[in-house]
């Protein structure tokens, strides 16, 4: 049946029947008539409206890491979508499934350079540069089309952003579309394991005096935690979580371990299963243990995390959840780690961060006042960099933290999002002064939809983490003291309520009071200079980053 529709219904109705239920965009002029067809349809999606460009591609990757369901995002061009690289870059880097929506210039203007509005020389390549697949709508008739394909492609292989720009006049003009052509696309299927490889992983990993399972964030996409539950048990093998991994194991359960943690066995490992992680150092081109006489095995969707500076000894493309579960029918039985041998790594691993004070302390607090079921958001602040090992989780998809983009301020509006996703879950998102400038706009985003976040600032008045490299390294600092708001007096302007507090429990009472109702909630917690804790951070210490010295490996002389 032919009918008469716009471009932006076109859009409109591509966006609910790939089951969109909310949408993160500001409206303009290049957007006008696709908003239009939006507002028709309210009844059938969700519209959230942020105060920048930016913090539509930051919720919209809170929203896929606190769900696993697509988050899309929508901006005019130009400086708009410009705005919005810093999200996609970090849903990017986070491996995050966000659709990106942007208009184009007129299509007869594009590549021409007349100076139009909100044109840019390469709008095109920038996005692209950002997505791991990219589409360029070459007529209104072909909208429907490339929805659709966008949304299969960011559900296909490695989950990362999908780009899609429309020239602005297509989506006013009218086209006649058959109204029964368009389907939603077919789910993938899982990329299945090689027998042969599943056999000799299996092989390598029976004859081990001690493997240990090493997991990053690919674990959720698969939806594999299960399985990698019934595999550690099943050898008694130790799971070491990378910040992208934290709860793919409760932390409660005697095998889970951080990276920390993850220095003591692997220490003593003689083969290594590496999960759905990239496995590799952030500063350097190297990977994140030395291979050594370690054997290696990694499982990953994507056979570029396998390549140099890692070398598996067996390297399996597949889906996780499908390789775990043809990989322990294969393993045998046993207790390569004994209860009593994980708890001495954990008590090791817990010595050395409870030195590290005040924040051991406020992560404490933190933890103990936030539900069980509630998100936590991570940032780049002094306490959060010591969350990243210290801060325990319980459940998939409760933990985000900022991925290898490191974009600080992301916290707050990746929170947003979480929080959108959340369906009435609590959201604690952590930040410090500084990293809180880059948004401080969105208090109006938590009010205007009355969001489950409780924001916490620390704030020592310096870009602290700067501070203290700045000091370490040269003696000197310079550039690093801030100008603040009163941030009570900001948080009221809002209609938000706050407090300020000055001492872990002080934190955790208010976060307990906080979880009490429904809306947003700023917390401000006055703290000094505080102590570094890179030196606990990751698997091997970065460079010329120390601290005490750490007891002796209490794995020593076991194996």
């Amino acid at each position: 049946m032919q009918q008469v529709s716009t471009g932006g219904e076109l859009l409109a109705e591509g966006l609910i029947r790939n089951e969109v239920k909310d949408l993160f965009f500001i409206p303009g002029i290049q957007l006008d008539w696709a908003v239009d067809a939006l507002r028709k349809r309210t009844d059938e999606i969700n519209l959230f409206v942020p105060r920048h460009e930016q913090t539509t591609t930051y919720m919209a990757d809170g929203y896929y890491r606190a769900t696993g369901k697509v988050g899309t995002a929508m901006v005019v061009p130009g400086p708009g979508a410009l705005n919005a690289g810093a999200g996609l870059a970090t849903a990017y880097a986070s491996n995050s499934k966000v659709v990106f929506i942007t208009p184009q210039i007129h299509s007869t203007g594009v590549g021409k350079g007349y100076g139009l509005l909100h044109e840019i020389k390469d709008q095109t390549g920038f996005v692209k540069g950002l997505t791991k697949w990219h589409t360029f709508v070459e007529s209104p008739e072909a909208i429907g089309g490339a929805l659709d394909a966008a949304y299969q492609q960011v559900n296909s292989g490695r989950p990362r952003p999908v780009g899609l720009e429309v020239p602005h006049n297509y989506l006013q003009a009218k086209v006649e579309v058959d109204g029964a052509a368009a389907l939603r696309p077919v789910p993938e299927r899982p990329t299945l394991p090689e027998e042969s490889l599943i056999d000799q992983a299996a092989e390598l990993i029976n004859q081990a005096r001690l493997p240990v399972l090493y997991v990053g964030g690919g674990i959720f996409t698969s939806n594999a935690t299960d399985k990698l539950k019934e595999v550690a048990e099943r050898i008694g093998a130790p799971v070491v979580m990378s910040d992208n991994g934290r709860g793919a194991l409760s932390d409660r359960h005697m095998l889970a371990m951080n990276s920390l943690a993850g220095r003591a066995v692997f220490q003593h490992a003689d083969v290594v299963v590496v999960i759905g992680s990239r496995f590799a150092d952030v500063l350097v081109p190297a990977a994140s243990w030395p291979k050594g006489t370690t054997k290696f095995i990694h499982i990953n969707i994507d056979a570029a995390d396998m390549t140099p500076p890692r070398t598996p000894d067996v390297a399996i493309v597949a889906d996780a959840a499908e390789t775990l579960q043809r990989l322990k029918d294969r393993l045998t039985k046993r207790t390569a780690l004994s209860e009593a041998q994980c708890l001495a790594v954990k008590e090791w691993a817990h010595g050395q961060i409870d030195k590290i004070q005040p924040q051991a302390a406020y992560v404490k607090a933190m933890r103990d006042a936030l539900p069980e079921d509630g998100i936590f958001v991570n940032e780049l602040t002094q306490v959060g960099y010591l969350s990243r090992i210290a801060f325990p989780v319980y459940s998939p998809r409760t933990y985000i933290g900022p991925g290898y983009q490191g974009t600080l301020g992301y916290g707050f509006p990746v929170g947003l999002g979480a929080a959108v996703g959340g369906q009435g879950k609590r959201v604690l998102s952590i930040t410090g002064d500084g990293g809180f400038g880059w948004n401080m706009q969105e208090l109006a985003t938590a009010r205007r939809y009355n969001l489950p976040i409780t924001l916490v600032i620390f704030n020592d008045g310096h870009y602290g983490n700067v501070r203290a490299i700045q000091k370490r390294e040269f003696g000197a600092e310079v550039a690093v003291d801030l100008v603040n708001p009163d941030f009570q007096l900001l948080a009221k302007a809002f209609g938000i309520p706050s407090v300020q507090v000055d001492s872990p429990e002080a934190l955790g009472a208010a976060i307990k009071e906080s979880a009490r109702g429904e809306g947003p909630v700023v917390i401000e917690v006055k703290i000094g200079e505080v102590p570094s804790p890179w030196h606990l951070l990751r698997l091997q210490p970065m460079a010329g980053m120390v601290g005490q010295a750490a007891p002796a490996n209490p794995l020593d002389g076991a194996f």
